[in-house]
């Protein structure tokens, strides 16, 4: 076996890793910007990837960044890729070890993950290294595997050493109440206080869905989210608080199911994720509380596609 050396990106490695990829997922990786070296050297002497290499004596054999174009204060691990050849010697667990590590002398306080489902080996290696699973994003990106469906991500939340990032101390229906309490016992917890500063509300088109953000529903707001088209499959992110059981039962009747919490952006807040026609599919996920939140999914979906068929 060739020895491995874990190293960060030069320049000159570029071309190596565009290739690592188009070797292991041919033309289907969802961030295109690794198909061209240039990008990849562009990206890390701007500071927004920070690469490292897996390499033995001839090549390139593993690739991981921690990646922060979205949110600057809450960096993602992603861009894992791992060559055929060098499986089984848990080098995407050594690479995303090495990253966090330097999350932390970076003055990050957590990192976000988005594991695939497709397969189970993202999902076992995020846990193995302290991430934590929050909330599921359903038919989020073209699948990276040549799959018919999008690939349905779990997000995974790492906290660095020395840091929380408090949830709302506020009441949840007994359906929940497990699984936020087993959030609130990883990430602390605050009493409610006053609203944060206002999230600007969005939506925009990603492929076949509609991502919307909000601030704070009102009758008003409620009243033309239900007279958007009932075939769009709509993925909303609400900002959480004290409201959240009457924003459970609005957005239920409108069609919608709640998939977990994600990291607000920023170094404080947490958003609830909401998701409305999801396609059919069976997955077996890591985490028991991933797991059920999808299995409802699936279920509401189905009901509410009866419902439609009936009417």
């Amino acid at each position: 076996m060739s020895h491995l050396i874990f190293r960060r990106l030069r320049p000159s490695d570029a071309r190596a890793v565009s290739q690592l990829f188009r070797e292991v997922y041919g033309d289907h990786y969802v961030q295109p910007d690794v198909y061209l070296p240039h990008m990849i050297r562009q990206h890390n002497a701007d500071g927004r990837w920070k690469s490292i290499l897996a390499v033995d004596d001839a090549r390139v054999l593993g690739h991981a960044a921690l990646f922060h174009e979205a949110s600057p204060n809450i960096p993602e691990l992603a861009l894992s890729v791992v060559h055929p050849a060098a499986q089984g010697q848990s080098i995407a667990t050594r690479l995303g070890r090495e990253l966090l590590l330097q999350s932390g002398q970076l003055g990050f306080k957590s990192v976000l993950i988005k594991q695939v489902t497709h397969h189970p080996y993202t999902q076992r290696m995020a846990a193995s290294i302290g991430f934590h699973s929050t909330g599921l994003l359903p038919d989020y990106v073209p699948s990276p595997f040549a799959e018919p469906y999008p690939e349905t991500i779990v997000i995974g939340c790492y906290l660095v050493e020395g840091h929380t990032r408090p949830l709302p101390d506020i009441p949840w229906p007994e359906r929940y109440r497990g699984f936020i309490q087993h959030l609130c016992s990883i990430f602390g917890t605050h009493p409610e206080t006053a609203a944060r500063p206002s999230l600007p509300m969005q939506i925009r088109q990603h492929h076949r869905r509609f991502d919307i953000v909000i601030h704070r529903l009102s009758t008003r707001l409620l009243e033309q989210i239900r007279q958007l088209p009932v075939h769009w499959m709509i993925s909303a992110q609400l900002a959480l608080s004290r409201h959240i059981a009457e924003d459970l039962r609005s957005m239920a009747i409108l069609g919608f199911t709640f998939t977990g919490l994600m990291p607000a952006p920023g170094s404080h807040g947490w958003l609830a994720l909401f998701h409305r026609g999801a396609q059919p599919r069976s997955l077996n996920l890591q985490c028991p509380y991933m797991q059920q939140l999808h299995d409802d999914l699936q279920c509401n979906t189905e009901s509410l596609d009866s419902a439609r068929s009936a009417a």
